[in-house]
């Protein structure tokens, strides 16, 4: 198995251009190499006709392209219908600082949406770009600042730009401060009645 691996990605390098090229079968070493050049030893040249189609096929540069493209494509952010995402290992980091015990609820809870808006990117959602999540991980790393301002300023920086690149996130983030911004009110008129029992309204 290995030696007709070995075989077919030395041919995969041999460099051909538009029109077929003569191959040569060369022994070196009581080893089979092939060659776009005649064998410095004992050889003999192999008509094209001769070799296998899926090798012969294996040779066309076009072919030789999209292979390289799609192993650097390996290692790359996904990318999903215009989408750039960061990849698995960043996800993996960021869940860890999400369930991090020193942040508080604020922080925690962002990282953790930041967390589920890299997973709705991959499924597609959204449009985003890598300049965008260079935004989220300023915002996540703003995270462990010690001021509150700091921490609040980045998150809404980042909110900023997710409700940009996915209106049903931005539609999510409106709807909870919405929610926050009542239970604030509520908050702070409990507060009032405690402390000024005589401005409650009669029941």
């Amino acid at each position: 198995m290995s030696s007709c691996l070995g075989l077919a990605i030395g041919l995969a390098l041999l460099p051909f251009g538009a029109g077929a090229q003569q191959v040569w079968k060369c022994e070196l070493n009581g080893q089979v190499r092939f060659s776009d050049k005649p064998c410095p030893g004992s050889g003999q040249p192999v008509a094209e006709r001769s070799l296998q189609p899926n090798v012969v096929e294996s040779l066309k540069p076009e072919l030789i392209r999209a292979t390289m493209g799609a192993a650097s494509a390996a290692s790359a952010p996904i990318a999903t219908a215009g989408n750039a995402c960061p990849g698995d290992g960043e996800i993996r980091g960021m869940e860890v600082r999400a369930n991090s015990t020193t942040l508080g609820d604020a922080e925690r809870q962002f990282l953790q949406d930041e967390v589920r808006r890299v997973r709705q990117c991959r499924a597609g959602q959204g449009r985003y770009r890598e300049a965008d999540w260079a935004i989220s991980r300023e915002a996540q790393a703003a995270q462990t600042q010690l001021s509150d301002r700091a921490r609040y300023d980045a998150r809404l920086r980042a909110e900023a730009m997710h409700s940009a690149a996915d209106p049903d996130e931005g539609d999510r983030i409106n709807r909870r401060r919405i929610a926050e911004e009542k239970m604030q009110r509520r908050q702070q008129q409990r507060l009032q009645r405690i402390q000024n029992p005589a401005s409650a309204p009669a029941s």
